[in-house]
């Protein structure tokens, strides 16, 4: 099957708006993504004129208000979106879904004033968002965060390293966590910094096993100096904003996680129903026709998990629990199934002519990208028990 092919899956979109929305998104897929996909991801090419076109198309900002260029789309449609961006190209829709990662601090707890000023750029303005809270020394346990913020007058001096940055080194704007008081969670307060801050500087991007066409970056702030007008929220705030925006965000690892395992299950069923061996294809067989059963099985329900998570946050509702339930079984889905479709293409499975090789590849980062599967774990287990009593 050609790579890129339109997916099997059956929408269930609630407006006509949405399915109009998803004609768009496929055509847009066929004619500029799928195409260059492997290409470009073996030239480690990371797309940025893509990114303005999905900018000008309205689908940077789609979860986000109107007033401020947003699309108005609620989130289960925009994460249905998502899947298609990464079924197509991973670097694509996971750069889309950091991109309203980054716009989420200044949507949610911004002044009208703040708004007002940059979120018609951020959202529809043709610029590329990046989140820095991850450092060298504090991943999961990010309230440790070193890097420091310090006020003088009507400014805040930066100082600090974050690390794992997507985006890193080419982004328009950074939301930004840094320490401006004591220590811990409440410590925390956030920054929205232009791309171009003097004192800001990206080291070379990390050599990764997948997503080579995603720059992955530290990013060195040495004295960046940052006017209040751009601090988001409250100082202090910083790191509730930050888990507010991490479970939004991992709806967004779901949805992509299940592009990529649909696209290599789509890819696995067309192989098996064209190879023969003794006689016959191999889809024929019981013992593969079992695995893509389980593997399509697998695949839906992630995707009911994902979509059920987002129609409560849709709702208003807490879903912080579902978030990191669809986070943690949609990106072990992904990484399971995009095995099984190297296993089921065999040898060509393992070789750079079929897709499966870079499915598989960029499925793991999926499990460790805005909290390992592990943290989610601990995420759920303290929803269910309570905090861990140690």
């Amino acid at each position: 099957m050609p790579e890129g092919a339109a997916q099997s899956v059956e929408r269930q979109l609630p407006t006509e708006e949405a399915r109009d929305l998803f004609a768009l998104v496929r055509e847009l897929v066929q004619r500029e993504i799928a195409p260059h996909a492997a290409a470009e991801e073996e030239a480690g090419h990371f797309p940025r004129e893509l990114f303005t076109l999905l900018s000008e198309s309205g689908l940077l900002g789609l979860a986000y208000d109107s007033e401020f260029g947003g699309g108005d789309q609620p989130y289960e449609v925009y994460l249905q979106v998502l899947e298609e961006l990464a079924a197509a190209r991973l670097t694509v829709g996971l750069g889309v879904s950091v991109h309203s990662l980054a716009c989420h601090g200044l949507a949610g707890y911004g002044t009208k004033e703040q708004q007002a000023e940059h979120l018609p750029d951020m959202l529809g303005g043709g610029l590329l968002g990046a989140y820095c809270l991850s450092e060298p020394s504090s991943g999961s346990d990010a309230a440790s965060l070193r890097t420091k913020a310090v006020r003088e007058g009507d400014d805040w001096l930066v100082t600090g390293t974050k690390a794992w940055i997507t985006h890193g080194g080419i982004a328009d704007f950074y939301t930004v966590l840094a320490r401006t008081g004591g220590e811990g969670a409440h410590g925390v307060t956030a920054f929205l910094v232009p791309g171009d801050a003097e004192g800001l500087t990206a080291a070379v991007p990390e050599k990764k096993m997948g997503m080579k066409g995603s720059p992955t970056a530290q990013l060195h702030f040495d004295g960046v100096r940052v006017s209040d007008a751009r601090r988001i929220g409250d100082v202090g705030q910083g790191f509730a904003i930050a888990l507010s925006a991490l479970d939004s965000g991992r709806l967004g690892i779901a949805a992509c996680a299940i592009g990529v395992a649909q696209a290599a299950l789509d890819e696995a069923v067309a192989y098996a129903t064209e190879r023969k061996q003794f006689g016959r294809p191999i889809a024929d067989f019981q013992g593969l026709r079992f695995m893509l059963a389980d593997m399509a099985t697998q695949i839906e329900a992630g995707r009911a998990l994902y979509l059920a998570a987002a129609r409560l946050r849709d709702a208003g509702r807490p879903f912080s629990k579902q978030a990191a339930m669809a986070k943690l079984l949609c990106t072990d889905t992904a990484m399971k199934v995009t095995t099984d479709a190297v296993q089921v293409l065999g040898g060509y499975g393992y070789t750079l002519d079929f897709p499966v090789e870079r499915f598989m590849r960029e499925a793991k980062v999926l499990q460790i990208v805005e909290g390992t599967n592990q943290i989610q774990r601990m995420v759920i287990a303290r929803h269910l028990a309570g905090p861990d009593s140690r």
